[in-house]
């Protein structure tokens, strides 16, 4: 915890040759202070006016409200001026990435403008907080250096006071971390995180990427042959490889793996740019092809909370040959269809259907769905397991709150509870289709109370009253997966621990036990 503000004060007395001192310790390039240029990225310049003021208001959102007594610096309510929506990713991933670095130390910065004396002498309102808040922490990420100015973009007025602000505090700003560090016997402010924390970022930092497929528009033998003519080598694993390097994932077929440096290169290749391979989180990969391994040639899908539409074209193309009709539901805005259809028509998808009514509110007996044998339920979790949360939330489309979950390690237990409530809610009414055989259930969370608590509790309360043969859970089939690489318990659960090659996720399949006939055989990846 911080020390209380009288305590913090940064005294006018102080000797100007302890201020330099402190400070030097921060200024000469010491490279601990930036932990991340420690990988061999090349060092810090900063962030176009823009990115400050996105990421000022994602951190307005989602800042660490302190009882009255413990508030050290006043937010206002008031949001900074708002910028025309960017679809630019790089500037989206800028902006959420560092918003979450300053939530991730918002008592430090904090504690450090109060000791540099910047709070409460300056007459800055206090709607500028949260701006002044994300820029420190890119200030002390570049070592206080200056910042690269493009000529190409036009300055916005509240950066540039913030910025001449902090420039005119460097050296005293300086010297308040160095004493941080001190205080904390730390390397680096990095160091003071949470040890859950830190390993979730590090393994972030080396989480292969994962991109499937589109076998619409291109064979696996063709994909090879295009990335070997790049340059590209085959390999059986991309770990500890900075070459370019790629391997087939072992448990899904039209998955291929990359070692993660290679992103940049790899967007700019007509492959990723034609929608023939598409980046994913393996775990969505693992959900539809346990959904493709229970359909018949005819059997219609019900897609529920699927996050990234790219799940959704994934699942259309696996079923390319089929009759089957793939139903998504809960698409609130009608004025999104056109874009949907417009991204599923350049995927080569066109079995699609989408639902405009949230899942509670479709009747089990909907005349539409009453040949959709398999529901993919895919309900927002904690997503505890995922190594890189704003790489989640922009793919997945989640809410920007979970930041604050995975900036202290974990969830609070009210929001466990809710999520807790809310996924209950969806598996058993998934479990009223009648017409359906089998229900996939995958999140991304590590508590089991999300996950085999869900499903056990569904299980054990299903309806027996209604004339359908109840839910049971389904084996693996073996030897498609290997006993190596997953977790497969007694009670048939499927778990992958979060590792420096995958994020973690939880998967089961529910199948309807059948009378007379033999059982549906299940692949569970």
């Amino acid at each position: 915890m911080l020390r209380a503000t009288s305590e913090l004060e940064f005294s006018n007395e102080k000797n100007t040759e302890e201020i330099s001192q402190l400070a030097s310790l921060v200024l000469s390039g010491d490279t601990s202070t930036g932990e991340k240029n420690s990988t061999g990225l090349p060092e810090k310049t900063g962030y176009p006016d823009s990115v400050y003021i996105m990421a000022a208001n994602i951190f307005q959102g989602i800042r660490f409200e302190k009882s009255p007594e413990k508030v050290l610096i006043k937010y206002g309510n008031e949001p900074l001026r708002s910028l025309p929506e960017s679809e630019d990713e790089s500037f989206q991933r800028s902006s959420y990435e560092l918003a979450f670095s300053a939530l991730k130390f918002q008592d430090i910065l904090e504690a450090i403008l109060i000791d540099s004396c910047i709070f409460p002498s300056t007459t800055i309102p206090d709607h500028l907080s949260s701006l002044i808040i994300v820029m420190l922490y890119d200030f002390q990420d570049r070592k206080f250096q200056a910042r690269f100015l493009s000529d190409n973009e036009e300055p916005i007025a509240e950066v540039q006071e913030v910025e001449n602000l902090l420039n005119s505090f460097k050296i005293k700003l300086a010297a308040a971390l160095a004493r941080c560090r001190i205080k904390h016997d730390a390397l680096s402010i990095y160091h003071i995180l949470p040890e859950t924390v830190r390993n979730q970022e590090l393994r972030a930092s080396t989480l292969p990427l994962y991109a499937w497929i589109n076998t619409c528009k291109i064979s696996p033998e063709e994909v090879y042959y295009s990335l070997k003519k790049r340059g590209y080598n085959k390999v059986k694993s991309v770990l500890h490889i900075d070459d370019k390097v790629f391997a087939v994932d072992q448990h899904c077929y039209d998955v291929l793996i990359f070692p993660s440096h290679l992103k940049n290169n790899l967007l700019n290749i007509d492959l990723f740019k034609d929608y023939k391979l598409i980046f994913q989180d393996k775990s969505r990969s693992l959900a539809v092809h346990s959904v493709k391994a229970l359909l018949n040639m005819d059997d219609d899908i019900l897609m529920v909370n699927t996050g990234s539409w790219y799940t959704v074209a994934h699942m259309s193309i696996l079923t390319n040959n089929n009759t089957s009709k793939i139903f998504v539901c809960g698409v609130k805005s009608q004025a999104k269809d056109p874009d949907l259809k417009n991204l599923f028509t350049k995927m080569g998808c066109k079995n699609i259907e989408i639902l405009h009514e949230a899942f509670l509110n479709i009747e089990s007996k909907d005349h539409r769905l009453q040949k959709v044998k398999v529901i993919l339920l895919l309900p927002r979790c904690s997503g505890l397991g995922v190594s890189n949360p704003v790489e989640f939330i922009l793919n997945e489309h989640e809410d920007t709150g979970l930041l604050k979950d995975f900036s202290q390690g974990g969830t609070s237990e009210d929001k466990l509870h809710i999520l807790v409530q809310q996924q209950y809610e969806q598996l058993t009414h998934a479990m009223k289709f009648t017409k359906a055989q089998a229900v996939v259930y995958c999140t991304c969370s590590v508590y089991p109370e999300e996950n085999e608590g869900v499903v056990k509790k569904a299980l054990e309360f299903q309806d027996h009253g209604i004339k359908v043969q109840p839910y049971r859970l389904s084996p693996p089939v073996l030897p498609l997966c290997s006993l190596k690489e997953i977790h497969l318990s007694t009670d048939k659960f499927f778990r992958m621990e979060p590792s420096e090659i995958t994020n973690g996720c939880f998967l089961s399949v529910l199948t309807r036990e059948v009378r007379g006939k033999i059982p549906i055989h299940v692949i569970l990846f």
